[in-house]
Parts: structure tokens; sequence; C-alpha cells
């Protein structure tokens, strides 16, 4: 039987969070009533002038910093001809054989599920140039008269800036392709140049996908998946067009390279419409701006304001501050959170314990209740004070536990919490001595059970101790002086 290879690549085009748009002074703003944020140069009126966005310029430069890439010291705007009823002036601007970023790469981590083995791979980044998005049709049913279908056409997002990242086709797997979208937004979002929101439209990826006999050099015929707009979307799309390939060229058919829609109803792809290719768009230069030209000294700038980015924090984590590849992945997911975790441990609490709660406790808290890091009345200084309480013995961990609802939604400091409700953890052996004594007595039958050899039973033991000091005695402490009480005895 002939096993067959998957070659992948994505054309992602991530939305730029400026205040308004590329060509002109129309807002940005996600969510306004339909042709609202509007203008003359938007709508593609004759004789009106298009003025780029200095600000898109700069994300882009320092997207393609980011991203490893060659940055143009010399590059301009084309006419990309297509004609559709969102594309008022019926051509994008966009750019074509001189882009702002080229030649590039980015870092993924993919995780083994049966070993937990973390390993980093580098894909390719072919391009990333800047370009106009065109409007939104929303497909409004039919007329009740004529019992025609129509379409209605909002034009706020026409104009909107875009940049479109163009990955080599290293992706050989549908878990690949979607650890590559997430690692995209991760650094998109780390330099602030967008939000990243996929349900919103600001990124969204067409899938370039193709199947081979393993060993055969030349792709196989591709096939492009439009617009998706989820990580899990890419995934199932993904799996679902290798298997719909293979079938095909197992079956004799010939794979035609057109582009498909994913219907996540029917969990399939279908075909939407024959593939373009280059020579169809008619590309020639934009006669309307001039070239765009970005001196050493600006591009050294704008590097200079680079943040330290996720991959960069992922090997830092576990390098510097020994956290498991686990760790290291959640707290740089996102940014605000790498930053609340690092604030804490800039004031000297221990980066594991400082994880620890970060990632679990924290974060099953923001889940649960739909929150932000923002939100919460935990501060990063409350958090390092409360890990040095432990650390020191003054409380445990389950009061440390007790008291974290308190934190999160009202604040205030650990200590004065722990001192106001006499929370301090017991640790004199004494008074531990004679909490066994009195947990041992009022539980004789267990106790006979034990020495009958029930070993178990030192559990139940500890249980009873850290009950009736309501959670207040040394662990540690409890069961060293417990194992020696029930030896003796």
């Amino acid at each position: 039987m002939t096993e067959y290879e998957v070659i992948i690549g994505l054309e992602t085009h991530c939305q730029l969070n400026t205040k308004t748009k590329i060509f002109s002074n129309a807002s940005t703003e996600f969510g306004a009533p339909p042709n609202e944020h509007i203008s003359p140069i938007c709508l593609g009126y004759p004789g009106v002038l298009p003025v780029l966005n200095e600000k898109v310029l700069e994300y882009a430069v320092k997207a393609g910093l980011a991203l490893n890439c060659q940055i143009a010291p010399y590059s301009k705007f084309d006419r990309k001809q297509y004609f559709y009823p969102d594309l008022p002036k019926n051509y994008q601007i966009s750019q074509y054989d001189l882009p702002i970023a080229e030649h590039g790469w980015l870092e993924i981590e993919l995780v083994d599920k049966q070993t937990g083995v973390v390993t980093g791979k580098k894909i390719g980044i072919t391009r990333a140039h800047m370009e106009e998005d065109a409007g939104k049709l929303v497909h409004g049913g039919s007329d009740r008269l004529s019992g025609s279908t129509y379409s209605l056409v909002d034009f706020n997002r026409a104009g909107v800036p875009l940049l479109e990242i163009v990955s080599e086709p290293d992706l050989r797997s549908a878990t690949e392709a979607a650890e590559y979208a997430r690692e995209l937004r991760r650094i998109v979002r780390y330099l602030g140049i967008s939000d990243g929101n996929m349900q919103e439209g600001s990124l969204r990826c067409d899938v370039n996908i193709s199947v081979r006999p393993v060993g055969q050099k030349e792709f196989g015929v591709k096939v492009e998946i439009k617009n998706m707009n989820s990580f899990n979307a890419i995934q199932k799309a993904i799996e679902y067009e290798i298997e719909r390939q293979i079938k095909a060229i197992t079956a004799g058919e010939k794979i035609k390279q057109e582009t498909r829609l994913w219907e996540e109803g029917s969990q399939r792809t279908s075909s939407m419409r024959s593939k373009e290719g280059s020579s169809d768009y008619r590309y020639f230069p934009e006669p309307d701006l001039p070239p765009i030209e970005v001196s050493a000294t600006q591009k050294e700038t704008w590097r200079a304001e680079l943040p330290e980015l996720p991959a960069q924090k992922r090997h830092r984590y576990e390098q510097e501050l020994d956290l498991s590849p686990y760790d290291a992945r959640v707290l740089t997911d996102d940014r605000e959170m790498a930053e609340y975790f690092e604030a804490a441990i800039a004031l000297g609490a221990n980066p594991k314990l400082v994880a620890n709660w970060v990632t679990q406790d924290i974060s099953a808290h923001l889940n649960n209740n739909k929150l932000e890091l923002s939100q919460i009345a935990l501060t990063p200084e409350a958090l390092s004070e409360l890990v040095k309480l432990i650390e020191a013995q003054t409380i445990s961990g389950k009061i440390a536990k007790d008291i974290l609802p308190e934190l999160l939604t009202e604040g205030g400091s650990p200590q004065k919490i722990v001192e106001s409700k006499g929370l301090n953890q017991i640790s004199d052996p004494q008074a531990l001595a004679q909490l066994i004594e009195e947990v041992l007595a009022a539980h004789p039958q267990e106790l006979a059970a034990f020495r009958g050899g029930k070993t178990k039973l030192k559990g139940f033991f500890v249980g009873q101790i850290m009950k009736k000091s309501e959670g207040r005695a040394d662990p540690k402490l409890t069961n060293q002086l417990l194992a020696e009480k029930l030896e003796n005895s």
C-alpha cells in the first residue's frame, strides 16, 4: 500500500489594530452599525488619493523583524485586480513582487502526547506584505414579494489594514499547522499590533494542502481551504482534506486545483471555485502611492522596541528558572500572564511555586468565571507574599487555598488576612503532639486496626489532625510526629 505525505502551507491575514484605516482616516472600530465607518477613499470614488497610514508600516516592519525576516529597504504597492461585490474599487491595493518582508521563520513546539517530550521545529516564512481588507457581504434571505434572494454589503471593513503572512510549505500535519497558527497569534499579540481575535476575523487563515507519495520530490496538486477562523477548524479541515485527497488518488481520480470551504456543521470541505493564479489578478504598480523606503536607522529603532517574544521567554523560563516545558508554555501563551508571573518572582518568590499558582488555581478561577487577569484583585505583589508565607511555613498550602478566593475577589495582604483570622500554621512540636494524642484517643477502633496491619489508616489520622487544627497543622511535621507516635505505640 502506498504511503502518502502531506504538504501544508498557511496564508494568514492579520488585521492590524490601528485606529484608522490603511489609506484613509476612517475608523477601524469593530462592531459599528453597517457602513458607519466609510469614506470616499474606502468606497473608491473617482479622483480620491490614498495616503499610507505610517503606523501600518511600523507594525508591518516590527512583525517582519519578529518573524526573523529580511526587511526590504525599498518596496512598493500594487493593484490586484478582481471583481466582487464587497470590493468597491474592483481592485485591492496590496504588494506583489516587492513585499515589505521576506525569508524569515518562526519556531513552533510540538508535544508528544504519550511521552510529554517537547520538540521544536522551525517553519519558514516566505513573505509578509501589507494590503487593505475588502468589505463584508451579509446574505439576508429572500424578498417576500418577488421571492428572489438578496445580499447586503457592509463597507466598514473595506480599507482596514492587513498584514498577510505566507509560510513556506514546511508543515507536515494538521497538528503542526494549528500550532503554527497559535504561535503566530502569540507573536502578533505580544507585539501589540493585533488582538488576534479569530472569532472577529482579526486573524484568518487560508490553508494550502496537497499530498504526495512518500519519497516523491514533486508536490501534489494544491487545494486551498479559505478563511479558517479557529485552530480547531484548521486541524479538522486539514485532517478531512488529507483523507479526501488520498481516497481520490487511490481511486484513480485527479485532484483539481481549487478553493474549498470548511463546513462546520457537516465537518467537511466543499468546492467553492477554481483556484486563481497570479496572472489572473493582472498585478501592476499602484500609481497613486509612492514606493516605500525603510532606512537602516528607522529599522533598528523599531527593532529596539520589540518585546521579548514567546519562544524566547519559553527558553529562558526553562533554562534560567528551571520550569517545566508545560509551565513555560502555559505562562507564555499570553503576554499579560507572563508579565504577571515575572512581576511576582521579581519580588523574590520561588518561580516554581508562583508558576504552580498561576497555571493552576488562578487560571482555573479565570476560566470558570470567564475573566481576564486584569480583572482579578490578586496583585503580583500579593501572590509573591502568599508564596513566601508558605515557604516560611507561616501557613500551609491548604490555608493558602482557603484564603485565595478572598484574595482573588477582594484583594488585600495575605499576611494581614492570616493574622486577622488567626490562621498561622501550627509548627510547635508540643502543640502538634497534643493534637495527635487527642485524635488517637478519639479513634481507638481505627488505632487498633492500624496496629493490626491496616497501615493505610495513617492517612485517616492525618486527615483528622488537619480537620481538628482547621488546616493549620504543619503537614510535614505532623506526618513525622505521627509516624514516630504510631511506631512507638
